[in-house]
């Protein structure tokens, strides 16, 4: 009767395959997944587009330094090897918009 008291499954159950629950570092995780793609996806339009505004690049830039920066110690304190997975996948989608953002002016 022991299976009767457990309570509802994590949403983000995938992210905790140690069994416990890991709210910081799951956040932590999916939001530099989700950064690293927004820095990934401006630094491709601006890869694309010839004529793009100084805002367009900067915001390329900042967002894929925030998810480098915060990836990295993200990085440091994941608890489980999903975490790991999309925080490598943002630090690596956020390093591309970074070196675009940068190519054409960033900073």
């Amino acid at each position: 009767m022991s299976d009767t008291t457990r309570g509802r499954p994590h949403p983000l159950r995938f992210l905790n395959s140690d069994g416990r629950p890991h709210p910081v570092e799951n956040a932590l995780a999916i939001g530099i997944l989700v950064v690293g793609l927004v820095s990934f996806v401006l630094g491709i339009i601006l890869r694309n587009d010839v004529v793009s505004g100084a805002g367009l690049r900067i915001t390329a830039t900042a967002t894929g330094l925030v998810s480098l920066v915060v990836g990295l110690y993200a990085q440091m304190v994941s608890a489980t090897r999903e975490q790991r997975v999309l925080i490598v996948t943002g630090l690596i989608a956020g390093f591309v918009g970074l070196a675009i953002g940068l190519g054409r002016g960033g900073f």
